[in-house]
């Protein structure tokens, strides 16, 4: 029986010694904790002892996902971010000083398009874009102050790749670091480490995940950057809840299984498309009418679970598609086990100009689609029949 009042009961009455261990990593959901005496909190605030002080700067759950996803990146750290494009902007702020400048493949995610051409900028720090189909060209783009590299592949939208290899090579040869959004590949298809990358960034919302559930993101890399990263995410605050790494975390355990069948989906899904009356084009990686196939099957296990496809009639028949699908959901997001379908001129992509999605190959008429896990009968069944109301 306790002797302390009411109050200080309720506050005071919880278990912190479980009997048992458990047999999965509990949530830590606690915002700070305690010391077992001021040295250790001294020690542990001057980094001259491991432990976590606040969550904002490190807690258990936020530490498993990162040394899971280093581990399954190659790589020799990791930090994660609160979002995708925390990690994206984490990685260049942190980096990156007034007067810099960095190259970046032209085909982007939008909001990493805005981050370059309008935050960046207020600070002083500028950038040219790379065309991937010219790499004949990329020497001239290099200047004296040139730091870093940015680039996805495959690209979203459009599924383009980059050589991995080749651009590692050049990357060293100009003392670049090299970031890599692996978002769309994840590290189950394609470990740019291996090929020099420097950092590899993902958005953990989509396929690490896997089900849309949480937001998230991290950064896998040489231990040199990701510190400098990591003192930036915790003075800064793009935090990562210890609900969302847990998530992430047990979501790894079945990353292989879910991504075999998202390529295998898709693939099927891809080469079906490809025959159809309607549809003018499909993008695929691992389609051989893909110009770069043979790279995707050089530096990627499978082809992902996306594809595109265009649309003669452009907007108004891609919009007519959209709204005649029953079964797919229509969302931004992808990576989820549900089928989603996106038209990324209107949405995604839409902060881009006509010329500048045009230059990384968003049409009208582009449907992006994020091959889900449901039946492939379903999803095809869905797909045949919202391509056959179009007027």
């Amino acid at each position: 029986m306790s002797d302390q009042h009411f109050e200080t009961d309720s506050i005071r009455g919880e278990d912190q010694t479980p009997q048992q261990p458990p047999h999965t990593t509990p949530i830590y959901a606690t915002s700070s904790f305690t010391f077992q005496s001021a040295d250790e909190a001294r020690e542990l605030f001057a980094d001259r002892r491991q432990g976590h002080v606040y969550s904002r700067y490190s807690n258990p759950n936020t530490g498993e996902f990162e040394q899971k996803m280093a581990r399954l990146e190659k790589s020799q750290a990791a930090v994660a971010t609160a979002s995708g494009m925390s990690a994206v902007f984490a990685s260049l702020a942190a980096l990156l000083d007034h007067g810099d400048h960095l190259l970046a493949s032209r085909a982007l995610f939008g909001s990493t398009h805005q981050i370059l051409s309008t935050i960046l900028p207020r600070w002083g720090i500028n950038y040219s874009y790379l065309d991937v189909d010219k790499p004949d060209e990329w020497d001239q783009h290099v200047q004296d102050n040139t730091r870093l590299l940015l680039l996805e592949t495959p690209s979203n939208p459009g599924l383009e790749l980059i050589d991995l290899e080749w651009v590692g090579e050049w990357a060293d040869n100009h003392n670049l670091i090299l970031c890599v959004d692996n978002c769309f590949a994840t590290p189950y298809l394609q470990q740019p480490a291996e090929y020099g990358a420097d950092l590899i960034i993902h958005s953990a919302t989509k396929f690490i995940d896997g089900q849309g559930r949480a937001l998230g993101g991290v950064i896998a890399g040489k231990t040199r950057y990701i510190e400098e990263i990591r003192f930036f995410v915790r003075h800064t605050g793009p935090t990562l809840s210890p609900f969302n790494a847990w998530i992430f975390s047990k979501s790894l355990e079945t990353l292989p299984v879910r991504m075999e069948r998202h390529c295998q989906l898709a693939y099927q899904l891809a080469e079906e498309l490809e025959q159809h009356p309607r549809i003018q084009w499909v993008r695929y990686p691992f389609l051989d009418s893909h110009p770069q196939s043979a790279l995707a099957r050089k530096q990627m296990k499978h082809g992902g679970g996306i594809l595109v496809f265009n649309l003669e009639g452009g907007y108004s028949q891609a919009s007519q598609f959209l709204d005649n699908l029953d079964m797919i959901s229509l969302s931004a997001n992808l990576g989820d086990t549900r089928t989603i379908a996106t038209h990324p001129s209107s949405t995604t992509h839409s902060n881009l100009t006509q010329k500048e999605q045009e230059a990384v190959g968003i049409t009208p008429g582009m449907i992006r689609v994020a091959v889900g896990l449901e039946h492939f009968d379903d999803i095809r069944k869905d797909i045949q029949h919202a391509l056959d109301q179009i007027k």
